[in-house]
Order: C-alpha cells, then sequence, then structure tokens
C-alpha cells in the first residue's frame, strides 16, 4: 500500500475545494447572466402592427418614457395572420395591433392569438367592444359617417344610412370600393340589424345612386365632393380631422371645409362604428408585459392620445372627450356586438358582389 505524505494531502484537498469554489463561481457567474438576459427580454415588447409607426409612435413613447420598455415594431400593409401562421412557435411577435374587426377575428379564428384574462381591460372596455372568447379586445372606435356638400345638400334630408338609398340621390353619392374592409364592416351591421334581404336591397339602391365607379381612399371621397363632382360620401371620422388639421397639406384642409359630418341613425340603433384593437400573439415569450401594455392602452391616459392625437374615440367610457375631436360633436354609438359585424363579414362580401359596388 502507498503512503500519501499529509503535506500531499492537505495540499490536494485545498486545491479540491478552490476548483470547486471557481466552478461554483462560474456556475453562479453564468446564471446571473443569463437572468439577465431574460430580464432584458421581459422588458421589450415586439409589435406586429397594421398600423402606421406614425400613429403608434405616441403610445410607444410615453410607455417607454413611464416603464423603461422597448418596443420592436414590424409594420405590414397586409398578410401579418399569414406571416404569424408560417413563423408558428418561432415568431417573435408578443403583441398585435390592428384596425378593423375582420382582421383581429382573422387572428382568432386562425388559432393565433391567446386568451387575453384581465379585470382591468373588463373594467375599461365595455362588453360589446370585447371578444366572448376573449382572443382580442377593442382599444378605439371609429365612426363610418355620412359626409355631405355644404352648399349643395340639406342635412335634414338624411337622418339614417338607409337613405342613401332614395332615389332622390340618384348620380350624387361617392365612396371607395365596397370591398375594403370599412364598406363591407358597415353593410355587415345593416345585416345583423335589418337581415339579409333588406342589406341587399339597400345596397342595390346606393349602387344606383352612384356619381362615379368606387375608387381611391375615404380622402379621395372628400375632394370629390370639393370639385362637385360627389355630393355625398362615406368617410371615417379621423380621415375627416386629418384632412382639417392638416398643415403639410393645405389642399386638403379645402376638401374639409367643403364638408359636413352627418351621424346617422341617432333616432333609433345609433352610429356604426368600426375599431381598433389588440391581442396577445399565440407564441408569446413576453405575454405578461404585452398584456400590462394592452391593459395601459385601455386606461384613461392612452385613450386620450386615441382622442387628441389619432383622432378617434375611446372605448373607456370614464374619458370625457374635448379639444379638437369636439368640433363635429358627439353621437349616441350603435351597441351591437362588434363580433357580429365580423360573423356577417362574408355574408357583406356576397352581397356587395352581387350588386357591383
Amino acid at each position: 500500500m502507498i503512503m500519501i505524505p499529509n503535506y500531499i494531502m492537505v495540499f490536494y484537498m485545498k486545491s479540491l475545494k478552490s476548483l470547486l469554489f471557481c466552478i461554483f463561481n462560474l456556475i453562479f457567474c453564468l446564471s446571473i447572466l443569463i437572468f439577465g438576459i431574460q430580464r432584458a427580454s421581459a422588458n421589450e415588447i415586439n409589435i406586429y402592427s397594421y398600423r402606421s409607426p406614425a400613429l403608434l409612435e405616441p403610445f410607444t413613447k410615453e410607455y417607454e418614457k413611464e416603464f423603461s420598455v422597448k418596443f420592436n415594431v414590424l409594420h405590414a400593409k397586409k398578410g401579418l395572420a399569414q406571416r404569424l401562421k408560417s413563423e408558428g412557435k418561432n415568431s417573435p411577435a408578443d403583441v398585435i395591433l390592428t384596425v378593423d374587426i375582420s382582421r383581429l377575428s382573422e387572428l382568432a379564428d386562425m388559432d393565433l392569438v391567446k386568451k387575453i384574462n384581465s379585470d382591468i381591460i373588463n373594467r375599461n372596455v365595455p362588453n360589446h367592444l370585447r371578444d366572448i372568447n376573449k382572443k382580442w379586445v377593442s382599444l378605439s372606435t371609429r365612426a363610418r359617417i355620412i359626409g355631405i356638400s355644404k352648399e349643395r345638400v340639406n342635412k335634414n334630408e338624411i337622418n339614417d344610412i338607409e337613405d342613401l338609398a332614395k332615389s332622390k340621390f340618384r348620380g350624387k353619392i361617392c365612396t371607395r370600393i365596397g370591398s375594403h374592409p370599412y364598406n363591407r364592416a358597415l353593410l355587415a351591421s345593416i345585416i345583423a340589424h335589418k337581415g339579409e334581404a333588406k342589406a341587399k336591397s339597400w345596397a342595390e339602391g346606393l349602387v344606383s345612386n352612384f356619381a362615379r365607379k368606387p375608387k381611391g381612399n375615404d380622402r379621395a371621397q372628400a375632394k370629390g365632393i370639393y370639385s362637385g363632382e360627389c355630393d355625398i360620401v362615406l368617410m371615417n371620422t379621423y380621415y375627416f380631422a386629418l384632412m382639417k388639421f392638416n398643415e403639410k397639406k393645405p389642399e386638403q384642409k379645402n376638401w374639409a371645409r367643403a364638408t359636413e359630418v352627418i351621424f346617422y341613425n341617432q333616432g333609433n340603433r345609433g352610429q356604426h362604428v368600426n375599431i381598433s384593437g389588440a391581442a396577445i400573439a399565440k407564441y408569446s415569450k413576453n405575454s405578461e408585459e404585452a398584456l400590462r401594455f394592452i391593459e395601459w392602452l385601455t386606461m384613461p391616459k392612452a385613450q386620450k392620445i386615441y382622442a387628441n392625437v389619432n383622432f378617434e374615440y375611446p372605448v373607456n367610457p370614464k374619458v370625457k372627450l374635448d379639444g379638437k375631436i369636439m368640433e363635429w360633436g358627439t353621437f349616441k354609438s350603435d351597441s351591437l356586438p362588434i363580433s357580429e359585424i365580423a360573423k356577417n363579414a362574408k355574408k357583406a362580401q356576397m352581397i356587395i358582389d352581387q350588386v357591383g359596388w
């Protein structure tokens, strides 16, 4: 048997302790580094958005300032649902922001979003502006109003959206194409209230009153009023505001000055509205922070930004309107569950194709 001197054993034990201590320190340092990276990731939110960066910036800047959260924004005009589907579990998306109920419903129908469970959101957003399955939530509403020529149309002749099908308005109406989500949603709301047959009859009457083939965006319709080509148009209120207060393109201010806003169906079901909204991506790696951001978007500070900067209407009923958005008055809003519009979208598109809108 080989005898190992005591001084060698002492040296060996000290060396082993030193080695174990170094390994422990290395593991500890790596743990801190990994934890730090995770915390840094938790302070970033990746947004996929149909909304332009200019419209998002007032919100992201305010949130960054208040909570030290960084945003990474991917903007697209179309195809976000297909992108999310192809990315699958590898998708970096946390929050999806979009306009129009049809796009939010598409995300839910394709199982691309997760449930939003929040007492804060439930308190801030009325039931009819939230998904019954908790897959999305409305953040603002936009009224699709009737615009008329101040000089050539008596506003007392138009009370309801149904009036636009009357033959006395033959050759006076302009709109963008019917298949655009804004017009499809409007027709879907009429289907929900009146039934498919009456909605089709209305669409036929509307088309027979066109002054020109549908074209352009909402601004182009107001321009048509200014030029005299159109007397009556359909547009969203925020487009009217963007023209009215446009200092960079003064010609658009002239288009707005020539146009008067009519909120319709005020004596019955109320003005049709569509929404902007949010959802949390199904495979979000940061869904807790994503939810906090969406909750914040429903609170008074952010809701004021929707009104004062984007000229959209708050969904939070506690927020009182003031400033420029009040220049064309308030209105009674249709309380139809916004999901009913999505349910009738396919029927609306079928009618649009049949009547040639």
